[in-house]
């Protein structure tokens, strides 16, 4: 069995300390390496690989926000999961544009380490709960109208307009029931639009969709 290869960056050696002995009893889970600041992750990664990088956002030298931008910068397709103090929505937004794959609150990262680093492994993205529900919140409240976005966007290329409609009200955290009610269509309708645009999209869920707008500058 392939052991998912780890790195661990945090500026504080209790918290790589106390990561690294939760994963020490999974046994698809190897760490390949520890950093204490953004300088030291750059320059090892220059040398060496590793499947997921855990990645603190304050850190000495160099920050976790320069190390994804170096990424991006350098097209490097690197799978990372933000582990963070502060989960504020902006944050999130920020580190999901420049590549993040996963955000974790460090208040919770022991219980949902391992889940995330198999999730993000296998191509998914990650939140815990309370970064999800901040992301949705944030994705409804700073809804920006579709309409207004040029149908020349990328965006629009393989969507309906009745699949636009859809995404505009699930924007808006609508239910099934609910877009039914507002399109005058069926709901078995609107379960097949949601369907078709997490395919076409290619995301998992609707957190995927909202992934997705903020990534596409819609939110």
């Amino acid at each position: 069995m392939r052991k998912i290869k780890v790195h661990i960056a945090d500026d504080h050696q209790l918290l790589i300390d106390g990561i690294e002995a939760v994963l020490s009893s999974e046994e698809n889970i190897e760490i390949v390496g520890s950093s204490l600041n953004g300088e030291d992750v750059l320059n090892w990664f220059a040398s060496n690989e590793a499947d997921i990088l855990i990645l603190d956002i304050n850190m000495p030298k160099v920050d976790g926000i320069a190390v994804l931008q170096s990424f991006l910068k350098n097209g490097i397709q690197q799978k990372v999961i933000v582990l963070s103090s502060y989960d504020d929505t902006k944050l999130i937004k920020e580190v999901l544009k420049i590549g993040a794959s996963g955000f974790l609150a460090k208040k919770c990262a022991g219980k949902n380490i391992v889940e995330a680093i198999n999730q993000v492994y296998s191509g998914k993205h990650y939140f815990s709960e309370s970064v999800k529900d901040k992301l949705l919140a944030s994705f409804t409240n700073n809804y920006l109208n579709i309409d207004e976005i040029s149908k020349e966007s990328s965006f629009f290329s393989s969507l309906t307009p009745r699949e636009t409609d859809v995404l505009k009200l699930i924007c808006k955290q609508l239910n099934s029931k609910e877009i039914s009610t507002e399109l005058h269509i069926s709901t078995n309708t609107v379960e097949t639009h949601r369907k078709n645009l997490i395919n076409k999209l290619k995301v998992k869920n609707v957190v995927g969709l909202a992934i997705y707008a903020l990534k596409n500058n819609i939110v």
